[in-house]
């Protein structure tokens, strides 16, 4: 994600979330106090970038390191994608703020559920094939 000229990038299996604001009054019109909010054990936000995935090792049947591309990094493709909005466990999240916005990185593993867009397709039921 860039912003001017400085570029956040999220590394490994880490999504950047933008988080939703929560509703500070219930139906009925009570005001909730924010340590209330923040005992919440669910948050929502909407998904803004995403890591590579989860990192995999070299292929058993490479076993001549000096050969060239050897050491390609491969990684394991995340279910997210950017402009999903995803439910995680708040207490996995770590604030950080970026360019004066407050921004949520969860580790993929602490994503619930996501809610996607019809016509953005789904996720894959396979892997691909230069796995």
């Amino acid at each position: 994600m860039k912003r001017g000229n400085k570029e956040l990038l999220v590394v490994g299996d880490r999504v950047l979330v933008k988080p939703e604001q929560q509703e500070r009054m219930t139906k009925v019109g009570l005001y909730l106090p924010a340590n209330v909010i923040e005992k919440e054990e669910v948050q929502g936000g909407r998904v803004i970038a995403i890591g590579p995935g989860q990192p995999l090792p070299p292929p058993n049947d490479e076993q001549e390191p000096w050969k060239e591309g050897y050491r390609n990094p491969r990684f394991l493709p995340m279910q997210v994608s950017v402009g999903d909005h995803a439910l995680f466990f708040r207490k996995a999240a770590i604030e950080i703020t970026f360019e004066d916005e407050r921004y949520l990185v969860v580790p993929h593993g602490a994503i619930l559920v996501v809610v996607r867009n019809e016509d953005r397709g789904g996720v894959p039921d396979e892997l691909p094939e230069d796995l």
